[in-house]
């Protein structure tokens, strides 16, 4: 493919809730436009964009898939991305780097949960806005009440450009609006030359064009003049200023088809062409830097044999092949080699990108997702795509002993390419943890690891981080005496241990006098405390939020060492630990669930059988989001049941807030069962 200047370059994610058709309307766009020779099917694991094993299996997109086609003389890149919140990071990535999104939709589900959140976003980065409502052939498939829930709960501007003809399985075309003219179903094979209206469906059809028209010339005060003079507006004058308003977010067209049918997809390409604004007409929301050639890093993917592959968006001047940019945030310089053209899967070579275009490379050493590329080096701070944290972590063990190493490099390639898993080592627990952003998520991951790298782990869910504090002051002696042939061990110090405000921190103070402790052996003392800290008496937790006076004791001249004197403090915390009435703490986690109206009921009853506490809710259409405290022990698995509870259409996201005292019916359980596993521990040594 040659090389396009950018005003003839289009920039499309196709967007929507997790199975409304996304990949098969990006195949069907490839088809029509002649990219590919036949008709893919998901069914069939066909499709161009959804080429990874875990996606043919799944049935479902699972990461952002680059296709490019030419139509009119254009070159228009689609953006296939996923629609479960979970894989959500491609699509939040997509759409920072395009003009315009088409937001999909299911005509028999209508408006769903996803559709509103990336409607928002779009809206946010200002993006131009085409709906396609697919899926038209389905049982209960009605357009009218699609569109009738669009302009209720997403915005009053969006308008009909297209119509179905017939219904359900009774679909046999559409209604282009615009330009008055049909396009008959194909049932799977290339659209031909429009055809004319049904009789039946003109009066329908001149209704909503006037709609239409009424809409569009409201945005244009020249043509709405004419208009009200009682001018008839042409179809190639509508459409330009269909375009431009459509380039200033005035309107937003509402087109539709049967994907998997191939019907809707002529009048959806031009609705591209004429209504979605060029990289030389629209500005990114990204900032791009005042000189040279730069280009933004928006995915990453890890592939075992051509090694890291970085998808760019050229943000000003033009990449070429076998050139050196800088990395500002390594400050180091990445050679450009050969550039890649991506569709799906295939690599073809490419010789430079203009400005606004989308490209590929190969094998760049430190360069990851979210980066920048210059050509030279200055103080420029790269664009923030904020991504959403993990909300649930698993365990993770190799299955083959002896595999750490490789399991441990396989996860760091995968968070290279997936900036939302989070793969870390629990200080406390000492687990290998790693987060996503829901079950499927981490799965995927795993799938992904032995798939691609032959690392075979095993999940597991994680021990909660518990802390163990006390409620009470106490004191106590630590007194080691050890006597053996030659030399012994002597130490002996008195503490007093006290409770800190919000059961945090630790504090040693220093308060003997005189020197019946030398100086030199204090520290020690305070080492040995430390040590004995780390495993709380309750349930082996970690103990915080105490406060430790040294006040007194005694040494040997001859027998009084550091390692005595440790010895002895960590007796003398153990022993004032026990007396000081420990208490065991756990993780709050602040929470925020989206759900249906319907389910908030149901969804609120269950927060409170976890023991959390309700904080608000906030309606926004026929979705409520609740806000709610819950301790992290009765949440590790909620994605299961929220997923149960809303039937899909909820989700959440959560953040550590606090540790709070365990009650003392749940905390005797944990401490049973602790002491169970030490014995356990201790029998099978």
């Amino acid at each position: 493919m040659a090389s396009y200047e950018s005003a003839k370059i289009r920039n499309i994610a196709v967007t929507g809730h997790r199975g409304t058709g996304k990949t098969s309307l990006v195949e069907s766009m490839l088809f029509q436009a002649g990219a590919t020779n036949r008709l893919g099917s998901v069914e069939q694991a066909s499709t161009v964009a959804d080429w990874e094993e875990e996606e043919h299996r799944r049935q479902m997109s699972l990461s952002a898939g680059l296709c490019h086609l030419e139509w009119q003389g254009r070159k228009v890149n689609l953006l296939d991305t996923p629609g479960d919140p979970g894989f959500q990071a491609d699509t939040l990535a997509a759409l920072h780097v395009v003009e315009g999104a088409i937001m999909v939709l299911n005509a028999v589900a209508g408006v769903e949960v996803q559709t509103t959140r990336l409607w928002e976003r779009s809206e946010a980065l200002g993006l131009s806005r085409i709906l396609f409502v697919n899926m038209l052939d389905r049982e209960r498939a009605d357009f009218f009440l699609a569109l009738e829930q669009i302009r209720t709960q997403l915005s009053e501007r969006c308008f009909a450009i297209e119509l179905p003809i017939g219904q359900e399985h009774e679909l046999q075309g559409v209604v282009d609006l615009l330009h008055m003219r049909a396009y008959m179903d194909p049932g799977g094979a290339r659209e031909s030359g429009p055809a004319d209206i049904p009789a039946e469906l003109a009066e329908q059809a001149n209704e909503y064009r006037t709609k239409l028209i009424d809409a569009v010339v409201e945005t244009d005060e020249a043509v709405m003049e004419r208009y009200l003079e009682g001018e008839e507006i042409g179809g190639e004058e509508l459409a330009a200023a269909l375009k431009n308003a459509v380039s200033r977010d005035e309107i937003f067209p509402v087109a539709c088809g049967a994907a998997t049918r191939n019907l809707g997809t002529t009048a959806l390409l031009d609705l591209i062409v004429e209504g979605v604004p060029s990289p030389a007409k629209k500005p990114l929301a990204l900032e791009v830097p005042p000189d040279g050639t730069s280009a933004f890093v928006f995915k990453t993917v890890a592939d075992p044999f051509a090694g890291r592959i970085t998808i760019f968006r050229v943000l000003s001047g033009q990449v070429k092949g076998d050139t050196t940019l800088v990395n500002p945030r390594t400050h180091g310089k990445e050679r450009l080699g050969q550039l890649l053209l991506l569709q799906g899967k295939e690599h073809n070579q490419a010789e430079s990108f203009a400005t606004g275009d989308i490209g590929a490379v190969a094998k760049l050493k430190e360069t990851t997702t979210a980066d920048l590329l210059l050509s030279e080096e200055i103080p420029f701070e790269p664009p923030r795509l904020d991504f959403p944290q993990p909300v649930m972590s698993f365990a993770v063990t190799p299955r083959t002993k002896g595999d750490e190493e490789k399991v441990a490099s396989a996860l760091r390639r995968l968070a290279e390419e997936d900036p939302t898993l989070d793969i870390h080592r629990d200080g406390q627990t000492h687990e290998l943890l790693i987060g996503g952003l829901s079950q499927v998520h981490v799965e995927v991951a795993v799938e992904r690891m032995k798939r691609r790298f032959g690392a075979e782990v095993e999940l597991h869910q994680p021990r909660v981080p518990y802390l163990e504090t006390i409620r009470r002051e106490s004191r106590a002696q630590g007194r080691y005496k050890k006597q053996t042939g030659g030399r012994g061990q002597f130490g002996d110090c008195h503490i007093v241990l006290e409770p800190l405000e919000s059961h945090q921190g630790y504090e040693f103070l220093d308060q003997i006098t005189g020197g019946v402790i030398p100086q030199s052996f204090r520290p020690a003392v305070d080492k040995g405390i430390q040590e004995a800290m780390r495993t709380g008496e309750l349930a082996g937790a970690p103990v915080q939020g105490v406060r430790v006076r040294l006040v007194d004791g005694s040494y040997h001249t001859v027998d009084s060492s550091e390692m005595a004197f440790k010895i002895a403090g960590s007796m003398a915390f153990k022993a004032a630990y026990e007396k000081a009435e420990p208490v065991l703490l756990e993780p709050i986690m602040e929470l925020e669930a989206t759900v249906p109206d319907e389910a908030v009921g149901a969804v609120n009853g269950d927060l409170n059988s976890r023991r959390g506490r309700l904080h608000g809710m906030e309606p926004s259409g026929r979705m409520t989001t609740i806000r709610a405290e819950v301790p992290m022990a009765e949440i590790l698995t909620y994605a299961q049941s929220l997923t149960s509870l809303t039937g899909g259409r909820g989700d959440y996201s959560m953040t550590f807030l606090r540790y709070e005292e365990v009650p003392a019916h749940v905390a005797q359980k944990i401490v049973e069962q602790a002491r169970k596993e030490r014995e356990e521990a201790k029998a099978a040594h």
